[in-house]
């Protein structure tokens, strides 16, 4: 069982940048994938982020590339989500997940075994 807490969301003016936190429990971390995902008001859940268990394997979802960065910590069991230059239509409640496919930066939702409760993303424009 694996445990995800997020934090570090908050209301942001366009432009600026916030990063988001995601501490696990246990001692199996580091042998799990991680992922971030969002989801807006009347939308889907949508990926955002992935990044493999030690870290070789990466992914983002087109509309944050070059803007936003995943990296984890295996010794701290965290992941954090690095944003800049936030844009109003990235106001969303975010979610990080936990998932046993360790060697991949997995974009589906299926794929995750465990989930976080959320954080709120406000970019104001």
């Amino acid at each position: 069982q694996v445990q995800l807490v997020e934090s570090g969301g908050g209301l942001v003016q366009a432009g600026g940048s916030l990063r988001l936190s995601c501490a696990a429990s246990g001692r199996t971390f580091s042998s799990h994938a991680m992922g971030w995902f969002r989801q807006a008001p009347g939308k889907e859940r949508e990926f955002v982020a992935a990044i493999s268990s030690g870290g070789a394997n990466i992914a983002y979802v087109e509309s944050v590339k070059g803007r936003f960065t995943i990296s984890r910590d295996n010794a701290k069991n965290t992941v954090y989500l690095q944003m800049n230059v936030l844009k109003p239509e990235d106001t969303a409640v975010y979610y990080c997940a936990a998932s046993t496919r360790s060697g991949f930066a997995n974009r589906l939702k299926y794929q995750y075994n465990y989930w976080g409760q959320g954080t709120q993303v406000t970019v104001s424009s």
